[in-house]
């Protein structure tokens, strides 16, 4: 693409539109995993003895290994909240900015 094309994709309000949903969405998606993963990380220096406790009496399995997968867990649906809003909503409003653009 040439510099005009870009001049005409950043003078396009749907371009801003599209970098502010896409940044609010993402802002929001990152602050739910770090706050899931800091608030274990916050368990296992403050409170590891709460997250040795066994899940059920005689268990071998603590409940710090679940609370574990659900941060992994949480952040592979995070992902694919995101993907689905990329390949969808994103997707589109992008490719309305790039046919305005090319005319």
């Amino acid at each position: 693409m040439s510099d005009p094309v870009y001049e005409r994709v950043r003078r396009n309000p749907k371009f801003h539109v599209l970098v502010k949903k896409r940044g609010r969405l993402a802002l929001l998606l990152s602050v739910v995993v770090l706050g899931a993963y800091y608030a274990l990380m916050m368990a296992v220096a403050f409170a590891p003895d709460a997250l040795r406790t066994p899940i059920a009496p005689g268990s071998a399995i603590s409940i710090g290994f679940p609370l574990s997968a659900v941060v992994i867990v949480l952040s592979w649906l995070l992902t694919g909240v995101y993907s689905h809003f990329a390949n969808g909503a994103f997707e589109t409003l992008n490719n309305e900015i790039v046919a305005e653009s090319e005319q």
